[in-house]
């Protein structure tokens, strides 16, 4: 069963990103200018009775040729042009789901903080601008423990971002990271994800709940096994008078590449086979279900919806009157 792991020159490329929101060159010609940083970095919609709101944390800049590693890399290359992108730099997203039932206030993932690309970590400063404060969390549900989805859960004095919150995550995931001297059976460019995966389950103040497959965390908010990203990834299933919308995580993180051909990974799913399987099934049952999703890594807000498209899946953005 093929095995994926970033590589060396992928973590390096991540170490050393710089600070800015410019496009490079090659991005600039295909692009239509960077946004200002002035746009707004929330939005909120209704699903049934709940309320739910897509926050930003920033973005990522990853090398693109980490994209579609078990495929042709000049197919994957004509792929990009094809649809305006960028053959250097995968510029991913990262939209964080709050949902409002009434009675909770449910956050998916924690962001990165201040602890990984300088271009994310802004989920906390969103968080207020969207007038939810910290205090207003009452679940925090991890959907895996990259760093770009826990690293945020601890504050500069290395305490809990969230307090009053009840904590959440798959029992799979957490016992995966927290195995005895992991560290040293990963390779040297993974210890440093292992380490921050440790540390922010083990953040003081926190208690963690454990989760199988397919249980409720509050009424209408229940959780999904899709490994293979990591070896315990778990989606988002949010349900309220007959709609529904998956909150995918990064079993599926490129919002056109993931539905043209979904046999293709990149550098960062674990296992390449069970990758392809969860994401398969998850695509099955938002097209035949009409299943609103959300990708954490497509372009903001990344909410739409999935539709067959021959062999192959197409996402389609939702539209909304304003």
């Amino acid at each position: 069963m093929p095995l994926f792991r970033p590589s060396r020159r992928a973590l390096l490329s991540m170490a050393a990103a710089a600070p800015t929101l410019t496009l490079p060159l090659r991005a600039q010609a295909q692009a239509l200018g960077a946004p200002t940083a002035s746009n707004p970095a929330h939005m909120q919609f209704s699903l049934g009775d709940m309320t739910l709101t897509v926050v930003s944390d920033g973005h990522l800049e990853l090398p693109a040729n980490s994209l579609g590693v078990n495929a042709d890399p000049e197919e994957v290359r004509a792929f990009l042009e094809s649809y305006f992108l960028s053959t250097d730099t995968n510029y991913a997203h990262a939209n964080h789901l709050v949902i409002q039932t009434g009675e909770a206030t449910v956050l998916v993932d924690t962001g990165s903080g201040n602890r990984f690309l300088p271009t994310a970590g802004r989920l906390a400063e969103n968080l207020g601008k969207a007038g939810i404060e910290p205090s207003a969390i009452t679940h925090v549900l991890i959907t895996h423990a990259h760093p770009d989805h826990i690293w945020g859960i601890r504050d500069d004095f290395d305490e809990a971002l969230f307090p009053d919150a009840a904590y959440f995550a798959g029992q799979t995931e957490y016992d995966y990271w927290m195995q005895d001297d992991l560290v040293n059976q990963v390779p040297a460019e993974m210890q440093q994800f292992v380490v921050g995966a440790v540390n922010s389950f083990q953040v003081d103040g926190v208690d963690w709940t454990l989760l199988a497959n397919d249980q409720e965390v509050v009424p209408g908010v229940r959780v999904t096994d899709t490994p293979g990203h990591t070896p315990g990834h778990i989606s988002v299933i949010v349900e309220s008078n007959g709609q529904q919308l998956i909150a995918l995580g990064d079993s599926m993180n490129h919002a056109y590449m993931n539905f043209a051909h979904p046999d293709w990974v990149n550098n960062f799913d674990m296992d390449a086979e069970t990758t392809q399987t969860s994401r398969k099934r998850l695509l099955d049952m938002a097209a035949a279900d009409r299943m609103a999703v959300l990708g954490y890594h497509f372009p903001f807000p990344g909410v739409g919806h999935v539709r067959t498209k021959g062999e192959a899946y197409e996402f389609v953005p939702a539209l909304w009157q304003w």
